[in-house]
């Protein structure tokens, strides 16, 4: 080989040991950005919340850069396998039938489904005969969806692109009642929007086969060094104080859950 193509080839493996470096210095991240107070984008396309600040911790945790990327949550396993982000940190509950399609960290956060309706509702409880007949409104895709739909057979399930949407016609007169998390309920309870309803509580039992064990943070099948090192920064950022940091600035109390 000559001394022109050694120079050659010597130029192209820095380039690409550079490149390698750069790809593991960036970790892309796929969230909603529909869904607050966990992930929002806001108005000037700005995203924002607990999942938001939990990403970024986690990142400076393992010292690399996080980019974030919008997907639709109908679409974001499909995504997530057709390589357009690394991870998808957006609240997704970790269940027997995702695992099928991709690999979990442990649980960051663990928080109840509950039932909103308006502040004149009639319903005096949330099992199936208190809300037989009436009209529910909740996300498709979700935990939530599958346990309305599982679960008030006697009731009209009424599925919605985004937890927005759904609490949209709930302020509206358009349904009798939604179930979400509790944490996205109480946050828009609190808002304007939110004045014209009230919390009418938590079903009973919430079945992990149904609920999964927490929101963790899905990866592609196989990659388990990403979620080793994600489930340690998990742990470091419990550990150091970050993560309650994060917590408090959203919750008036612990959304982590029982220890694990």
């Amino acid at each position: 080989m000559t001394i022109s193509k050694l120079l050659l080839a010597a130029t192209a493996a820095i380039a690409f040991s550079a490149g390698v470096a750069s790809a593991q210095e960036t970790l892309k991240i796929g969230t909603e950005g529909a869904y607050p107070p966990f992930n929002n984008l806001t108005a000037d396309g700005k995203l924002e919340g607990f999942d938001i600040d939990i990403a970024n911790a986690l990142c400076d945790e393992m010292k690399v850069k996080c980019e974030f990327v919008t997907q639709d949550w109908d679409g974001i396993i499909p995504a997530l396998q057709a390589g357009k982000f690394d991870a998808i940190i957006a609240s997704m509950s970790i269940t027997d039938e995702r695992k099928e399609k991709v690999d979990f960290t442990g649980k960051y956060y663990n928080t109840p489904s509950a039932i909103a309706g308006p502040k004149d509702s009639d319903l005096k409880g949330v099992t199936k005969a208190d809300l037989a007949g009436k009209t529910i409104g909740v996300a498709t895709s979700t935990t939530h969806f599958n346990y309305a739909t599982q679960t008030f057979t006697d009731s009209e399930i009424k599925g919605y692109p985004t937890s927005q949407e759904f609490l949209l016609d709930l302020a509206n007169g358009r349904l009798d009642a939604v179930e979400d998390d509790i944490s996205v309920l109480e946050e828009w309870l609190k808002t304007p929007d939110g004045a014209c309803c009230k919390l009418i509580g938590q079903p009973e039992p919430q079945p992990v086969e149904i609920f999964g064990e927490g929101a963790g943070i899905a990866v592609r099948k196989g990659e388990t060094d990403l979620v080793n090192k994600l489930n340690d920064a998990i742990k470091a950022i419990r550990a150091n104080g970050k993560y309650k940091e994060i917590n408090d600035k959203y919750f008036t109390f612990d959304v982590y859950g029982a220890e694990s």
